[in-house]
């Protein structure tokens, strides 16, 4: 038997030999296999690489609609006071920017959207073990969220503004009705993929009951639960918007939503267009600055996220 420069067993004829029980040569083998998996390989990825995969497709998108947008208007395909140019929109943005209103209806609705958010996370979160750990709550709860979450958010303005009045309290419940059941039905659907296995073997380690919920329901059910939570937050800021338009009060100040109401009323197409995209930025920051990482570092901590 010879070896070679690798420290692979061959044979007089060259070939490699079957490893035999106790082989150190196995043992070497089996060792740096092991290594090279443990081994996470982490690697700057150059700043001309970035631009193009993640920089350069959201700009191109833009600007095509844009172009779009404009060749629309040249071609007069509708009245200027039904489709407004990008230019007409800019001089808007410019305006609101000059008058110092622009950050503030963002961060009317930013702010209340964030807050209520919140709320519904605290809600949710645990209703949602309870409904997905209590087989009597599930059959008396669980089709109501899923009702629930079907219910357009905008049908619960009106019994608000009755029950609570035209102030932040009505635009908070409107929030809470919105995302706590998709928040809720999320981490039930992430309890439910769990593997039997990992509950048995929480159980058999002592984590019962809160302890069991936190070291091993919560984080074997953490994908589901972070969609859910991606969902209540989309629900949370549809209910706000819906909110917003409909119920409008000097003492709830000018959100995105008061914002696009307003443009309506005066015919005021830049403004309804310039609230539009607000709204339509503020959720892919969310989603982007919030959701997107979050995600990432899930899918990276359980080895799912493939990077090329």
């Amino acid at each position: 038997m010879a070896s070679t420069d690798s420290g692979v067993a061959v044979d007089e004829d060259g070939h490699p030999e079957a490893a035999r029980p106790g082989d150190p040569h196995d043992l070497t083998g089996l060792e740096a296999g092991l290594d090279a998996l443990d081994t996470v390989q982490t690697t700057r990825t150059p700043l001309r690489e970035t631009l193009l995969r993640k920089v350069l497709p959201p700009v191109t998108a833009v600007v095509l609609v844009l172009a779009v947008w404009q060749l629309l208007v040249w071609f007069e395909v509708a009245p200027d006071y039904k489709l407004p140019s990008p230019a007409d929109v800019g001089s808007e943005i410019r305006d609101a920017w000059l008058q110092g209103t622009l950050l503030d209806y963002i961060w009317t609705s930013v702010s209340r959207g964030l807050l209520g958010f919140l709320l519904a996370l605290v809600i949710g979160t645990p209703l949602g073990l309870l409904v997905a750990r209590v087989r009597f709550v599930r059959a008396a709860i669980g089709p109501i969220l899923s009702g629930l979450q079907s219910l357009p958010s905008v049908a619960w303005v009106p019994p608000a503004v009755i029950w609570l009045g035209l102030d932040d309290s009505m635009m908070y419940a409107v929030i809470l009705l919105g995302a706590v059941p998709s928040i809720a039905n999320g981490l039930v659907a992430g309890v439910d993929q769990i593997p039997p296995l990992f509950l048995r073997a929480g159980r058999t380690l002592g984590a019962t009951g809160l302890r069991g919920a936190w070291h091993i329901v919560m984080p074997a059910a953490l994908p589901g639960y972070l969609a859910g939570l991606k969902q209540g937050w989309a629900f949370a800021w549809r209910s706000l918007m819906a909110a917003e338009i409909i119920a409008s009060s000097p003492d709830l100040g000018v959100g995105l939503g008061q914002l696009l109401e307003n443009g309506r009323s005066n015919s005021s197409m830049p403004q309804v267009f310039l609230a539009i995209f607000l709204i339509l930025l503020v959720g892919i920051a969310i989603d982007l600055l919030i959701f997107s990482p979050l995600e990432r570092r899930v899918l990276r901590s359980r080895g799912l996220l493939v990077t090329r």
